[in-house]
């Protein structure tokens, strides 16, 4: 192994074996290996001719990513599987490439997903050192007063931690437009919770400059290489 060579987290991910939080999840319970060897140590760096392995199968260093964009409908859990059996975003799509969901909506919403096996790109769009806007269209009950707007721009208190100032406007048929650049589970949710709001629906329409379109629940759609670009662009990352 060559200490000036790239970390063996990173060359998972780029690989599309895992997101990066994944792969070191994999090195940790000694599933990795390279030249061999099995490593448990984070942060270990491997160099173009070392030999990676997961489970005693090859890693390809040269990979092929595969990007799409998934209108998730009401009911579908956003992952790649599901102890309980219920449906997933997988399921929905016909991808010959293993791809795995960047984030999470909860079953009870509804709108843009992306699967990728691009595990570095996953773990820069979900990283909040990027700051990648997420923007939702989201029917609350009661009518929202401008006290509670302007409570939701400057940011709330939820479950211990302060959220970051978001984008609060009035959207199309009667929704909010919300946009934040934080990822934390059921956050739009828990917001308008904070301020004495319950969300009736909630559909995410955006991530950074990938837009959900015109597609409609449950269809999918590979991206066109300019969008592939404009997200890497996003989070500064090399194509």
């Amino acid at each position: 192994m060559e200490n000036a060579g790239e970390r063996l987290q990173k060359v998972l991910a780029a690989a599309g074996v895992a997101s990066r939080r994944h792969a070191e999840e994999l090195i940790r319970a000694g599933r990795v290996q390279v030249n061999g060897a099995v490593i448990t140590k984070l942060g270990t760096r491997v160099g173009p001719r070392d030999r990676v392995a997961v489970d005693g199968k090859p890693v390809s260093r040269a990979p092929s990513y595969t990007y799409i964009v998934l209108n998730k409908p009401l009911g579908v859990v956003s992952t790649a599987r599901d102890e309980r059996g219920r449906r997933t975003v997988v399921d929905l799509i016909k991808s010959p490439t293993r791809v795995y969901p960047v984030g999470r909506l909860d079953v009870s919403s509804e709108g843009l997903i992306l699967l990728t096996n691009n595990g570095e790109l996953t773990f820069r769009l979900l990283h909040p050192r990027h700051e990648v806007p997420r923007e939702y269209h989201v029917w609350v009950s009661p009518p929202p007063t401008s006290e509670q707007l302007d409570r939701l721009r400057q940011g709330v208190e939820i479950e211990g931690w302060r959220t970051g100032p978001a984008e609060v406007s009035r959207g199309p048929g009667g929704a909010l437009r919300i946009v934040i650049h934080e990822g934390h589970k059921r956050q739009i949710r828990l917001m308008c919770q904070a301020v004495g709001l319950n969300v009736e629906r909630l559909v995410r329409v955006r991530i950074g400059p990938l837009t959900l379109g015109r597609l409609k629940p449950g269809e999918w759609r590979e991206l066109r290489p300019a969008e592939v670009r404009a997200l890497f662009e996003a989070v500064g990352l090399e194509q």
